[in-house]
């Protein structure tokens, strides 16, 4: 089954994603690249570089920063491919960021 990964943390707090991907997250990515259960993923720009998309009667409206008014906000992601929630929680539980931020884990629906 597959699941993302969504990396996040509380911005204000000091945490930085940035220095965190440029350390290959402690190794993490090697490892579990190694281990055959990752297929992408990739560190995001901060949220208030991100413009948000909705479509209401027909027209396109355009806003600057994320949609969410919070404090967390997603840095990054993997796409993993594992057995099952179990083993997914195992993978998350062993990133670097788990201990800075929070990671949200997430099923993949296929089509």
């Amino acid at each position: 089954m597959r699941y993302v990964l969504m990396i996040c943390s509380d911005q204000t707090a000091g945490t930085d994603p940035e220095e965190a991907a440029t350390t290959g997250c402690g190794g993490w990515s090697q490892e579990m690249t190694r281990r055959g259960v990752v297929y992408g993923g990739a560190g995001l720009a901060p949220a208030d570089t991100a413009t948000t998309v909705k479509v209401r009667d027909g027209e396109v409206l355009l806003t600057d920063g994320p949609f969410a008014e919070t404090k967390d906000q997603i840095g990054g992601f993997s796409l993993i491919e594992c057995a099952d929630l179990d083993e997914a929680v195992e993978i998350a539980a062993r990133h670097p960021w788990s201990r800075l931020g929070q990671i949200e884990i997430r099923p993949v629906h296929e089509p």
